[in-house]
């Protein structure tokens, strides 16, 4: 009987530990503007367009209906996100950022670039084009497509 492999012999190991470090980084900077990475995630999904339903942006970004409306609950208590009525359908609505929302997504995508900045400026220009590549080619290879939002 062989014995099992080390941790750090797994790649997954080593993105996991990369992701993780971004991500929490990013979720702490967030977490000072009263935000989650989810909420994050739906409000810059709806910057730019001027309303959608909670069934586009859950196709949108792999999530269920309720996990959108939970999300919305939320940010709508925030005074960041307004629901709308459908004008023939009155069961159905639409989604839009409100003002404040709409002020806050450029200031929370800075904080995002800086996150990214600040964790990846260690690697030079040619290392981050291959990093971007290899990534995007594993996405696309493995058919994913699920915004990650935790």
């Amino acid at each position: 009987m062989s014995s099992p492999s080390e941790l750090s012999a797994h790649r997954g190991y080593w993105l996991r530990m990369v992701s993780n470090a971004v991500s929490q980084a990013f979720a702490r900077k967030l977490a000072a503007e009263d935000v989650t990475v989810a909420e994050w995630v739906l409000m810059r999904s709806l910057h730019g367009s001027a309303q959608t339903t909670p069934s586009n942006l859950a196709d949108q970004l792999g999530m269920t209906r309720g996990a959108i409306t939970k999300l919305a609950d939320r940010l709508m208590a925030k005074g960041l996100v307004a629901r709308k009525a459908h004008e023939e359908d009155k069961r159905a609505h639409y989604l839009f950022l409100t003002e404040e929302g709409a002020t806050r997504v450029p200031k929370l995508a800075d904080l995002a670039d800086q996150n990214d900045a600040a964790f990846f400026g260690v690697l030079g220009a040619d290392d981050l084009a291959a990093l971007d590549r290899l990534l995007r080619l594993l996405v696309e290879r493995h058919g994913l497509r699920d915004i990650p939002v935790d």
